[in-house]
């Protein structure tokens, strides 16, 4: 199921789509009516005005351009034993400010710390509790214009703002209220927040998909508008295992993001990106073309003998009904492997596209510069979870066998 948003959600300003349009735009998929959560039925869809859309198609496949990290990190967040300060239970959102120090929140904690660019630590903010600049429950960090710190807590949702100097600004309440954190989204510069919310379809024979909102605040907290309804991933059970839920194997999905001044919204199942401005108006598609992502069975072998590999692996808890679902022959599997598994916008404005990574295969990233053409393959050995991509480095959280987590920052650079 390719990325398709409701007529009603994609309307261009003249009443009718220009002849340049490509047909996938023209002739939106027709999707659930449903919205989601304490929203549901009352979300206004924003307009969008794709008369000015430009279409940038690139051969990635034929390039030899690659992008690279720095082998040993210039900064190191989390592994000094020794230093309370980076001591980490669980990092929910990192990133790099304008003056080069980073950000990291921890969860457990409810403390939202700032290092120098040497991995020295600056300053702290935040604490349980429920007053100003305090949190129930930190699950995310963004960052926008003046390096403002937009820190996510629930339940229900909610952000509390901090300048880069550790002083609490406000309290942002989405209203009508949001129970849950958003599945992905950002917030843009002008101070409108991206929030993503699932539609669970829920149907037993896997025919139906979940459909994913996503939904558009003012500065203050303020419902504009339902932006995209995207079909996301279909869902059922299998005879053998009717007390779980899988998806598909090999199932696409959608992906949003937001920064800066610019949103990018695709689906797994196109090799196309949809970038739009901060006045949600759709600029640019970004295309490119992939051969050979037809799923095989020696594909679908490869995947559950890996699988069955891994989870007999000692210190795995034991086989159970879950594990013959998941290998089951009755689980559906996809014609094609999704061609996206994540979306990023850099820090500078580029876009990223993490490719699906299929059995056996690591597949690393695309990189887009902002007019859509194509930079560069980034390789798949990573040494860790992107969480942040400037112009010139990656920020990158990263796990020990022990379970220590550390935030760090490498040098990136295009070859």
């Amino acid at each position: 199921m390719g990325l398709g948003m409701s007529t009603g959600a994609l309307r261009v300003s003249s009443g009718r789509t220009p002849h340049h349009l490509p047909a996938v735009v023209a002739a939106c998929c027709a999707l659930l009516a449903a919205a989601c959560g304490p929203v549901a039925e009352r979300v206004p869809d924003i307009a969008i005005n794709s008369a000015g859309v430009q279409i940038v198609t690139s051969h990635p496949a034929d390039s030899d351009a690659t992008c690279a990290i720095s082998d040993e990190p210039t900064a190191a967040i989390g592994e000094n034993e020794g230093d309370e300060t980076q001591w980490f239970s669980y990092i929910r959102g990192a990133a790099r400010l304008s003056d080069g120090s980073i950000v990291a929140v921890d969860r457990n904690s409810a403390e939202v710390r700032i290092y120098d660019e040497t991995g020295a630590h600056l300053r702290t903010m935040g604490r349980h509790g429920e007053g100003p600049g305090e949190f129930r429950d930190p699950f995310l960090l963004w960052i926008t214009a003046g390096d403002t710190l937009w820190v996510g807590d629930y339940r229900p949702w909610r952000y509390n703002l901090f300048t880069p100097e550790g002083e609490f600004v406000r309290q942002v309440n989405p209203s009508p209220i949001l129970p849950n954190p958003p599945a992905s989204g950002g917030v843009l510069d002008n101070g409108y927040s991206l929030n993503t919310s699932s539609k669970r379809a829920r149907n037993e024979n896997f025919s139906v998909a979940d459909t994913l909102m996503v939904l558009v605040y003012d500065p203050d907290g303020g419902l504009v508008g339902n932006l995209a309804r995207i079909p996301d991933r279909t869902s059922g059970q299998v005879s053998d295992a009717e007390n779980f839920w899988l998806y598909p194997l090999f199932q696409s999905f959608a992906e949003v993001d937001a920064g800066g001044s610019t949103v990018v919204l695709g689906h797994g199942s196109e090799t196309e990106v949809r970038v739009l401005d901060d006045q949600f108006n759709l600029r640019l598609i970004v295309r490119w073309t992939e051969p050979d992502r037809e799923v095989t069975a020696a594909d679908v072998r490869a995947w559950r003998e890996d699988y069955i590999a891994r989870r007999r692996r000692p210190g795995e808890r034991e086989w159970g009904e879950f594990d013959d679902a998941r290998i089951s022959p009755e689980r559906p599997v996809a014609e094609l492997f999704p061609a996206i598994s994540s979306i990023m916008i850099g820090r500078d404005g580029r876009i990223w596209v993490a490719q699906y990574d299929r059995p056996r295969e690591d597949r690393g990233w695309l990189a887009f510069e902002p007019d859509g053409r194509f930079l560069c393959h980034l390789p798949a050995r990573i040494p860790g979870s992107v969480r942040e991509f400037g112009a010139d480095y990656v920020l990158l959280q990263r796990e020990s066998e022990l379970g220590v987590q550390s935030v760090h920052l490498h040098r990136l650079e295009v070859r």
